[in-house]
């Protein structure tokens, strides 16, 4: 990515952010109705230990969920791209957690689990599909001149599997892989919400909930932020892995190159 594709949003934002603290100014609007950036940005500091420890905590859930996630799914991807009759008995399975709300999930795994457990389950529930659905398409997408040298050359179907099919879903499974990053945070969000909402829990969306009892709205401001920022981490380490394992073979990496 070249400097000025990074400057741009990066200055729209600060233009954003200044244009947001004149109106607070301005209007002489409450921090407890809306709090200017500066005010957010100084609880931020004094709230720090806080609101890190709690971003740590989601932040571990995050990655523990999407980590189980991308094992499930792609193993499942796997089993699934050996025989139709298992895709067409198991995959059904997998819609169904994925079409089911996790804000309705999450109360019910609260009965069940301790509040740890409940949010990474939640969690896992909404990044594994993504992965799962994106690596079998790339497995199933294997160029068919490819596919015949293959057969022509007599290779086994290990070496069917390694040289050809995980390739070519390669740049499917990574795609899955960037949606999952961030539904991992959304579903760890979700279930912390429900958590803080029964009052358990240590995560930033439940420093949320604690905030909003207390009307200390420019701490929710920060914890919102520390979350915002966060998903963009993840999403743009995801993307510099993407680009690092598919540049100069694949036609996305060139592109987003050039």
């Amino acid at each position: 990515m070249k400097l000025r594709d990074a400057l741009v949003p990066l200055l729209v934002f600060a233009a954003a952010l200044g244009l947001w603290e004149w109106i607070v100014a301005v209007k002489q609007i409450p921090p407890y109705v809306l709090p200017a950036p500066s005010a957010i940005f100084a609880k931020l500091v004094e709230d720090r230990a806080l609101l890190f420890s709690s971003l740590l905590v989601t932040l571990g859930v995050t990655l523990k969920a999407l980590a189980v996630a991308t094992l499930c799914g792609v193993a499942l991807a796997l089993l699934l791209a050996q025989s139709k009759w298992l895709e067409r008995a198991l995959l059904p399975f997998a819609i169904v957690l994925q079409v089911t709300p996790v804000i309705a999930i999450a109360p019910l795994l609260l009965v069940y689990m301790k509040p740890d457990n409940a949010v990474l389950v939640c969690a896992f529930l909404v990044a594994f599909f993504p992965i799962l659905s994106n690596t079998a398409l790339g497995l199933a997408s294997v160029d068919h001149a490819l596919r015949d040298l293959f057969t022509l050359y007599r290779a086994s179907p290990w070496q069917r599997l390694v040289h050809l099919r995980l390739p070519a879903a390669l740049p499917q499974f990574l795609t899955g892989l960037r949606i999952g990053g961030g539904l991992a945070l959304i579903g760890a969000i979700v279930a912390e919400l429900a958590a803080g909402a029964s009052g358990q829990g240590e995560g930033l969306a439940y420093r949320i909930v604690e905030a909003g009892f207390r009307l200390d709205i420019p701490r929710m401001f920060a914890a919102l932020a520390l979350i915002s920022l966060t998903g963009l981490a993840i999403y743009g380490a995801l993307s510099a892995l993407s680009y690092y394992l598919l540049r100069g073979w694949h036609e996305s990496a060139r592109e987003s190159a050039d």
